[in-house]
């Protein structure tokens, strides 16, 4: 079966009917709504979302298939009728006809980056990423596909003309970052815990998603997540093949570009943003990371 966009028209695509209303904060962005998809995996919209307590999904129908990413918290997905548990790392998908629900644990709420696809090529895109048919899959490279998660959800927002075309490409490759993975623990058992190291390791991760603006390497990690660091560093190099510090690196520019492009700060503005104090340290880095230094994200003066 190929997802298209025949039978879609009748759908209704209300933004109200598109997005879940139990989030507690979000960065969404719709691009192609209706059809026809000129690109083989288009995407229609999608974002990130920090679910609250009382996050709860439950629909039969929607107009596109759904690629979601968790990118923290925890959580449970029935996939017709097939349960998952959720944790950071953990994707699935979800076509327009399947049956979904979604839960959070109200005390570890989920965060997960959502896209909505269609397009010719899309099932193909999906089977190579072992996504069809009520599959979830657990990733270990959760750093290097939540960056590109992160692109798609940048690049949706700036709303311009090449808008569509680069966030189908970011989510075809995205897909096969997905497929390229080992096949470990291809369909999660709802109520399966994850083992003490992973639930180390996603915790020292989450503490830098919240703290990456502020802490300056390995010793505030260690220190807020009560280890050594050299029990941090084993951890990031065994679940995402990175150092803490990388990691961290990676964070601070994600932060910084978001910044600069969303609000067009200046170069300092955005390093003091992220905690760096030397402008010209900063750039380095940034270009390091983002292959551009930060003043290319700068709006055109004239």
């Amino acid at each position: 079966m190929e997802y298209s966009d025949q039978g879609m028209e009748n759908i209704d695509r209300g933004e109200s009917t598109l997005l879940a209303a139990q989030v507690a904060d979000s960065r969404t962005f719709f691009l192609q709504l209706g059809g026809p998809w000129r690109e083989r995996v288009t995407v229609a919209l999608g974002g990130w979302e920090r679910c609250r307590a009382d996050y709860h999904v439950d629909r039969d129908r929607y107009p596109y298939v759904v690629l979601e990413l968790v990118a923290g918290g925890l959580g449970r997905v029935s996939l017709d009728g097939v349960e998952h548990r959720l944790e950071a790392g953990v994707c699935f998908a979800s076509a327009p006809r399947t049956r979904v629900r979604i839960e959070t644990e109200a005390e570890a709420p989920l965060e997960k980056f959502f896209f909505a696809l269609a397009g010719p090529g899309v099932t193909r895109a999906l089977t190579r990423a072992g996504l069809l048919h009520g599959r979830a899959r657990r990733v270990a490279a959760l750093g290097d596909l939540r960056e590109l998660a992160e692109d798609i959800t940048r690049e949706g927002r700036r709303h311009g003309p090449a808008a569509p075309a680069i966030c189908a490409r970011l989510a075809e490759v995205l897909l096969l970052k997905i497929g390229e993975e080992p096949a470990r623990a291809a369909s999660l058992a709802a109520g399966t815990a994850g083992e003490g190291a992973r639930e180390n390791f996603e915790r020292c991760r989450a503490l830098i998603d919240q703290h990456a603006a502020e802490w300056q390497g390995l010793g505030d990690i260690a220190a807020a997540a009560r280890l050594d660091g050299s029990s941090v560093c084993r951890l990031f190099r065994r679940f995402l093949g990175v150092s803490p510090h990388q990691y961290l690196r990676r964070r601070k520019m994600a932060l910084a570009a978001a910044f600069l492009v969303e609000r067009g700060g200046r170069v300092q503005d955005a390093a003091a943003r992220v905690g760096m104090d030397d402008p010209f340290h900063f750039s380095r880095a940034f270009k390091a990371v983002h292959g551009v230094p930060p003043s290319a994200l700068l709006p055109a003066r004239r």
